[in-house]
């Protein structure tokens, strides 16, 4: 009976659990379907068997799905990817074709529409937060830059925001109900989330720091201590099982890649940060294109985000982040804010700081960008007993939603030129 009650918990927990949640997954799947579809059956941007990498803003779809992508990133994303390989050629008949690429689609659509769900059940379990203001702060989600593009591509990304997502919300009920993290479930979480980066392992041991006095108790800190080691052991075995048990090369990849990834570029670091790091994972800036070509001689267009040309989307990124730093300012006694923003900190310090793959830092949005929509639930939650600040904070993010979904519909039509022009 036990047993039962651990699974009926599991699928109420990651799936849609009310009718109203079925509803709002059945909608971002199916808009996100129809899009992903649409993109999947006449073009081959998803996936074209000429193209390694870089074909849009960066993303290695083809390494990723054939690969895992680089085990110095990605150290367990071969297994992964394997699985949704497979799954894709029992569709194809094992053909790199269009219902290849649709099956590809329609994973990431799954994963990223239960995410927005992922997130709507922690502003209705674990914040509190009233229906209309969460579904206005989960449809200002959906509509994110990092969300739309994630929705059709195949990537260690798209994955990411899922577990991420779902780890955050799971650790959160624990807390709430002061338990413990389980150890078979603090090494699901390390093996899934930093099996697909592995810089994203850290943020599963956050939530442990906030457990019931785990700082007050010897017993409590060698239990932790213990889990944790478990929980190391199981994917660093998986890990060097991938590389032969040559860990050397893992240290060796990894240093070429920070020495690659980290060198300075021509736009200024301000600029990366706020029209990248911050902005561009939210709300699509321009598009540049360039010329590229596979070690074969193949030659193909990419397109890459530029930064921001005029002065009101980076008004938009001000009210965002202004927003952000008010609920964190707020509610800085809160543990489950102070999770959220260490997690967010671990990228902070990554891109921004040791500067990253910050010129492409558009890309890393499935590791952080959840932590916005979250935070301003928090906000809203803070001021639960002020309803003139609740209203005005209401209508600021009616205003900053009407301008993302104006903006992102617009500029992802220039997508779908580039498309069209190059990729049918």
């Amino acid at each position: 009976m036990v047993f039962k009650q651990k699974i009926t918990d599991f699928f109420k927990t990651v799936f849609p659990s009310t009718k109203f949640e079925l509803l709002l997954f059945i909608i971002f799947i199916t808009v996100y379907g129809v899009l992903g579809s649409f993109i999947a059956l006449n073009y081959r941007i998803i996936f074209d068997d000429r193209i390694p990498w870089d074909a849009y803003f960066s993303f290695d779809n083809r390494a990723i799905v054939m690969t895992g992508g680089g085990f110095e990133r990605h150290p367990l994303a071969n297994y992964y990817f394997d699985w949704i390989r497979e799954f894709a050629y029992l569709f194809s008949g094992s053909k790199k074709d269009e219902t290849f690429r649709l099956v590809l689609a329609w994973c990431s659509n799954f994963a990223i529409s239960l995410s927005l769900i992922q997130v709507y059940k922690y502003l209705k379990n674990i914040i509190a937060v009233p229906k209309k203001i969460s579904v206005l702060i989960v449809f200002f989600f959906a509509f994110f830059a990092t969300n739309i593009l994630l929705s059709f591509t195949p990537e260690t990304y798209t994955y990411t925001l899922f577990f991420l997502i779902l780890f955050n919300y799971y650790a959160a009920l624990k807390l709430k109900k002061e338990q413990k993290i389980p150890a078979a479930a603090l090494t699901l979480a390390v093996v899934s989330v930093g099996g697909l980066t592995v810089t994203n392992a850290v943020k599963v041991y956050i939530p442990m720091l906030f457990e019931k006095n785990i700082f007050r108790n010897w017993k409590k800190l060698g239990q932790a201590f213990l889990r944790v080691l478990i929980s190391v052991a199981v994917f660093a075995l998986l890990f060097l099982n991938r590389l032969n048990f040559n860990y050397m090369n893992f240290f060796n990849k990894s240093g070429e890649q920070l020495e690659k990834f980290s060198k300075p570029r021509v736009t200024p670091v301000w600029d990366m940060i706020s029209s990248w790091f911050f902005g561009g994972n939210i709300l699509f800036p321009g598009f540049v294109m360039r010329d590229y070509h596979n070690k074969k001689g193949f030659e193909y267009k990419a397109l890459f985000m530029d930064v921001y040309d005029s002065w009101i989307p980076y008004v938009f990124v001000a009210a965002v982040l202004l927003l952000v730093v008010w609920s964190y300012i707020k509610n800085f006694k809160n543990k489950f804010v102070q999770i959220l923003m260490i997690s967010f900190l671990v990228d902070i310090i990554i891109h921004c700081v040791l500067k990253f793959g910050l010129h492409t830092s558009y890309i890393y949005g499935g590791h952080f960008v959840f932590v916005f929509p979250l935070l301003i639930g928090w906000l809203f939650h803070s001021y639960r007993n002020s309803p003139k600040t609740v209203s005005f904070l209401y209508a600021s993010l009616w205003v900053l939603f009407s301008f993302l979904v104006l903006n992102n519909i617009v500029r992802f039509q220039e997508f779908f030129d580039f498309l069209t022009a190059y990729y049918q």
